[in-house]
């Protein structure tokens, strides 16, 4: 088997990260018959497809993960070694690609801030999405850290806990349930939930917590794609949810919701800073790790009785 060009790997990455030759033809900046060209030429270095072709679009064989994989990692590594010449030159100290689940996002505005004014040379870059984008942005190195709660299994990481996560049970302050202390649990899965979508951190706790009892996840409750549209759902009299305690210090001060006296709550996980294990560390890595450890605990809302 042949070296393969750079060139070459760059395509393969493209015609992954936009599954179709056209899509990564506009991500590259060529035209279809170059993209296609340079495909070929990996495959025959390859010995072997790279990729199935099928009615949704190119699907890795293989193979193909085997080469994406090495070309992601070579796109890293150039990304950086970019970043440490650019650091030398005009003394930044480079660039973070910061992922955060979506309930992460309550807090993570003012800890950026405030990492900024502490190293005003580091360039960040923010992307937020449920639990599942963003081991996906992980995976696949689009994101050089994320802010999360339990590290993913799929692949090797390398994670520091910074501080507790806990989840609890709400309501409108009209609810029946509202002045009532120790809720049994087999009486508040009588409730009618507000949930998230599968694949969220959010969910999983839930699906955890009523897991024990028989056929209740067979239809877990209403489903909503995001902590405000749930926060509004419950005010609005609709159901209750459980929902971390991070998202709710302002409608608690506000009296617009209440936390419930449940058994078994709160629900208490950690927040990690999650990286993959293969990922060289750079300083703004190693800037960002010990700014969490000695103050990350100090941006997390507090809660009463979490």
């Amino acid at each position: 088997m042949s070296e393969f060009s750079l060139r070459q790997l760059q395509v393969v990455a493209a015609i992954h990260r936009a599954g179709k030759i056209v899509h990564a033809s506009k991500q590259l900046g060529l035209t279809q018959p170059a993209v296609s060209l340079q495909l070929q030429e990996a495959e025959s270095r390859a010995g072997t497809p790279l990729f199935h072709r099928t009615p949704d679009g190119m699907r890795p064989t293989a193979a193909g993960e085997a080469v994406i994989d090495a070309a992601l990692l070579i796109e890293e590594r150039l990304r950086i070694l970019s970043d440490e010449m650019a650091a030398i030159a005009i003394g930044r100290r480079g660039r973070l690609r910061l992922g955060v689940v979506s309930t992460a996002k309550y807090f993570a505005p003012p800890m950026i801030a405030a990492f900024m004014r502490e190293q005003p040379g580091v360039e960040i870059s923010l992307f937020v999405g449920n639990r599942a984008e963003t081991i996906n942005n992980l995976r696949d190195r689009r994101v050089d850290v994320a802010l999360m709660g339990r590290p993913p299994q799929e692949f090797p990481v390398r994670s520091v806990l910074f501080g507790q996560h806990p989840f609890v049970i709400v309501a409108p302050p009209s609810h029946p349930l509202a002045q009532e202390k120790g809720i049994v649990k087999e009486r508040i899965a009588a409730e009618s939930f507000l949930i998230r979508e599968a694949g969220s951190g959010t969910r999983l706790a839930l699906d955890m917590y009523l897991s024990e009892l028989p056929g209740r996840l067979d239809d877990p409750g209403t489903e909503m794609g995001s902590n405000e549209t749930i926060k509004q759902a419950v005010m609005a009299g609709l159901g209750i949810a459980l929902i971390s305690g991070h998202t709710i210090a302002l409608e608690l001060e506000l009296g617009r919701i209440v936390v419930l006296d449940v058994e078994g709550m709160p629900i208490r996980r950690q927040w990690f800073l999650v990286s993959r294990a293969d990922h060289v560390l750079t300083p703004a890595m190693t800037s960002f790790e010990d700014f969490l450890q000695s103050k990350g605990r100090s941006f997390l809302p507090q809660v009463a009785g979490t």
